[in-house]
């Protein structure tokens, strides 16, 4: 067994493109090692800006033998057929084996040396590296994302010869860009990274993640201060240095006013800062830049250019902030909300403006099952979108929403509506928060329905894994937006009106009642890998899917969680499968006798102490069944169904339904059918596998 290295050492790659490209290395060089007959114990792939490395431990010294057998043509068979089957193995007649009747091809391939293999499969992954952009340069023919400059390809402490586009393997790197330079040699992975860090090179992205972290929040801590979290630009800077140093400034005073989503924002697009914020005041007051060397004077010189940089791009952000302000005193957010006449939605369902009094209409017929009030909440669908006509949005679009409440506060408005400027946009993905006050409950549905009952009135739907106006997030975000406040809306209704409205907007003729319909099934897909994501089965959401009410979503969900719980029990499982027994003797017989068996079973024609006890125990369970169902107490309907599976069992293990005699038998298939009948109040049961 042996251990590998590699390293491809180039110009700085870029940051995003780091923890992909060390994953394709790994996954290129073991396939290919794999695939030629080598195994190996463990696998490590690691980048830093310069530098992409993997490392192989127990590999093996050389493939296996193999041999290979391959039957031709008959003896006798003609001699086109002869020579061909010579041309395709390489061989010549006296060279085959002859069995029989049949002539066969016997070839032994020897072991290859894993040094040789290890060659073929390193310069075949490098000339083919699927990098997102690469480049050529001087005057070979090799692609890389940046100049490859030197190669290590080491197996144990011995150079694999090598040599790709005239760069030939070695056992030799460079350390830090400017504090290391100098080259040094490397016998195997441990002394290599153990040389790098005296280098001044952390191999390890989250070793760099973890220093910066650390470091940025102990230096904070020291002020008195915080660092605002954000683990996309930490794993960003990570792959921007090979030797983290964290510095920290201050923000100049004139800016501190600035909300601090737009200072975080600027800082972390412009500059790849992290910002600081007062635990008090929740003001951003400082940042935290990482540079990749240190210096004489502890960074002093680094940061005094990174503040003027700073200083002019907070500049700008103030100016956008003021004249946005200016706007909104003069015209009010209503004003600024104007020339969204000017922008377009779709060219089929009109403008921004035209949508904003689609989602104003929806969100008044909402309002009284989210308990808002109706004129705040259409207020608030008049002026949520405002802010994507204010400068600020303008340069950074991200902040689509949280400028708009602080407009709306500059405005005047209410808290609630202000909250609706971010809120209604919620929840933007699975594990984003679902907002609970009513108005954004309110416009955040509204807008989403409007979204979905648009693209269905054009019919322009979600196709395979094409999804480019995020139809199935939207379907999701009302899903959610439904089951996290409980909100009791029958779907079928809801959407005839923005239906209607839509099909107007496109001028598209159609009927509300077919497409809201489907619709509502698009609608209980996103909510099945809503629930099995929870751990519903799929067969439970169908079996109450089956149910009346499934376009209420809160219903068929409380109904759906009711039932899982109750098949998890002795009693739930075994009770379905006596339902599917008695259903599957009713199926039969019903078809032979072209009769349905429902009530009417008469305890007078009971034979046996079992079937009497039956009898009693269906009608103390329709009494507990029948007002719980309507209470929507589904937990309570389902322990009271519990209680049939004793009596149930003991009439099936001591009664004959099919009695020889044809009043007894019709009274006893009566008597399942009323088991059947009630069972299917909770849900549809024969749609449960099992």
């Amino acid at each position: 067994m042996a251990d590998l290295l590699i390293e491809l050492f180039s110009e700085e790659i870029p940051a995003r493109m780091q923890t992909r490209a060390a994953d394709d290395l790994r996954r290129l060089v073991t396939d290919g090692l794999v695939e030629a007959g080598l195994t190996y114990e463990g696998a490590g792939a690691f980048s830093t800006p310069r530098r992409l490395v993997l490392t192989l431990s127990g590999l093996t010294a050389q493939s296996r033998a193999v041999r290979e057998e391959r039957k031709g043509p008959r003896t006798n068979a003609p001699e086109a057929a002869l020579q061909g089957f010579l041309r395709a193995t390489g061989l010549t007649v006296d060279q085959l084996d002859v069995r029989g009747d049949t002539y066969f091809a016997v070839t032994e391939k020897p072991g290859r040396a894993a040094s040789e293999i290890i060659a073929e499969v390193l310069t075949s992954a490098v000339r083919n590296f699927p990098w997102p952009k690469s480049m050529r340069w001087g005057s070979g023919n090799l692609r890389w994302v940046r100049p490859l400059h030197s190669i290590i390809c080491l197996l144990d402490d011995q150079v694999v010869p090598v040599d790709i586009d005239g760069i030939v393997a070695g056992n030799t790197t460079r350390g830090h860009r400017f504090m290391a330079p100098a080259a040094f040699t490397v016998t195997g992975f441990a002394d290599y990274e153990e040389k790098l860090q005296a280098a001044r090179v952390m191999l390890r992205a989250d070793q760099r993640a973890d220093t910066i972290w650390t470091d940025a929040t102990n230096a904070a801590f020291a002020k008195g201060l915080e660092v605002v979290e954000d683990k996309g630009l930490l794993a960003e800077v990570a792959g921007l240095v090979e030797w983290p140093v964290v510095l920290m400034g201050p923000i100049g005073e004139a800016f501190l006013g600035l909300p601090p989503e737009v200072l975080q924002t600027s800082m972390r697009e412009h500059q790849k800062f992290f910002s600081l914020r007062n635990p008090a005041t929740g003001r951003i007051e400082a940042f935290i830049t990482v540079a990749n060397i240190l210096t004489a004077d502890d960074g002093a010189t680094i940061l005094q250019g990174n503040g003027k940089v700073l200083a002019a791009r907070l500049s700008d952000a103030r100016f956008f902030w003021e004249n946005d302000l200016r706007t909104v005193s003069r015209a009010g957010l209503e004003g600024m909300a104007a020339g969204l006449a000017n922008v377009t939605f779709h060219n089929r369902l009109g403008s921004q403006t035209d949508r904003i009094a689609r989602i104003e209409a929806m969100a008044r017929a909402l309002a009284p099952v989210t308990g808002a009030d109706a004129d705040e909440a259409a207020l608030a669908a008049r002026v949520v979108k405002a802010d994507l006509r204010s400068e600020m949005v303008g340069e950074f679009p991200e902040l689509q929403g949280t400028m708009g409440g602080y407009y709306a506060r500059a405005a005047g408005l209410s808290d609630a509506v202000a909250n609706a400027c971010k809120g209604h946009y919620q929840p933007l993905g699975p594990d984003d928060a679902v907002p609970h006050e009513a108005v954004s409950a309110t416009v955040a549905l509204a807008d989403k329905l409007d979204t979905l009952t648009g693209f269905w009135a054009m019919d322009e739907k979600p196709t395979g894994s094409k999804d480019p106006f995020a139809l199935r997030r939207a379907a999701l975000g009302v899903i959610r937006l439904v089951l996290g406040n409980g909100l009791r809306l029958p779907l079928r209704d809801t959407l005839a009106a923005p239906l209607a409205a839509n099909f107007a907007a496109s001028g598209t003729a159609g009927e509300t009642a077919p497409v809201a319909e489907n619709l509502l099934g698009f609608f209980h897909d996103r909510l099945k890998v809503f629930l099995k994501d929870e751990g519903l089965s799929h067969d439970v959401i169908d079996a109450c899917l089956a149910m009346p009410g499934n376009d209420d979503l809160d219903l068929l969900v409380r109904r759906a969680r009711a039932l899982q719980a109750f098949l998890k029990t002795d009693d739930g499982e075994n009770l379905v499968q006596g339902f599917k027994r008695a259903n599957n003797i009713l199926t039969q017989a019903e078809a032979k006798d072209g009769v349905e068996y429902s009530f009417g079973a008469d305890p007078a024609f009971a034979e046996d102490e079992v079937e009497r006890a039956l009898f009693a125990a269906l009608t103390r369970a329709e009494g507990q069944i029948t007002p719980a169902i309507a209470a929507e107490d589904f937990a309570g309907a389902m322990a009271a169904m519990a209680a049939l599976r004793a009596p149930i069992d003991a009439f099936f293990a001591g009664v004959q339904v099919n009695a020889e005699n044809a009043i007894v038998r019709r009274n006893r298939l009566n008597l399942l059918g009323q088991i059947r009948t009630i069972c299917l109040q909770v849900a549809d049961l024969s749609r449960l596998v099992g």
